[in-house]
């Protein structure tokens, strides 16, 4: 997930130093795939990808990216909101949303794989999220405000969903083909 501002986020005093990975820009097919929940036979890659995944995110700027947006089709996410200029960081690992409220919010979202496209998207305002971290130990989180959303947006990434597939189709079609658009000019 992107966060549109003027000002450049904040980066974590300590960035993983490691080579960030190509971001993949929608309509790429595997942002469309369902990942596959990550077993005990991913567990080096998983464990290699999780600091490339926060060296991308932070170099891209962003404060949530999901697996498949870097091409790989497991169930991980990481995330960090920097509030307050402070980081941090969240891995999860096989994350599956077991409540929501059934109050709504509606917030301006962006994508990393929409880059510069921004919507304004209705999603539940509380959920409760279980996962794995990236110490093998099972956990729950209950979120609100950015958080939920952000938590919502990824685990969507992992179900092949983006957030232009919260809109109408005629406000998602402008954004792709805007997206297209710009994808063309600066290819040249």
């Amino acid at each position: 997930m992107s966060n549109q501002s003027d000002t450049k986020p904040a980066v974590p005093a300590v960035v993983p130093d490691v080579p960030a990975l190509p971001i993949l820009i929608a309509p790429h097919p595997v942002l469309k795939a369902k990942a596959r929940p990550a077993g005990p036979q991913d567990t080096d890659t998983v464990r290699d990808l999780i600091p490339r995944m926060f060296a991308t995110m932070y170099k891209a700027p962003g404060i949530g990216l999901a697996a498949p947006q870097v091409g790989v089709g497991l169930r991980v996410v990481v995330i960090d909101l920097m509030a307050g200029n402070v980081s941090t960081p969240l891995t999860l690992i096989n994350p599956d949303i077991i409540a929501a409220d059934s109050e709504l919010e509606t917030r301006e979202e962006g994508c990393l794989s929409l880059p510069g496209q921004y919507a304004d998207v209705t999603r539940p305002a509380r959920v409760t999220v279980r996962y794995t971290d990236a110490s093998g130990a099972k956990r729950q989180i209950e979120a609100d405000g950015l958080l939920s959303a952000c938590l919502q947006h990824e685990i969507d990434h992992l179900d092949g969903i983006l957030f232009v597939d919260h809109l109408s189709i005629l406000k998602r079609n402008i954004i792709m083909r805007r997206l297209g658009k710009e994808m063309r000019l600066k290819e040249r």
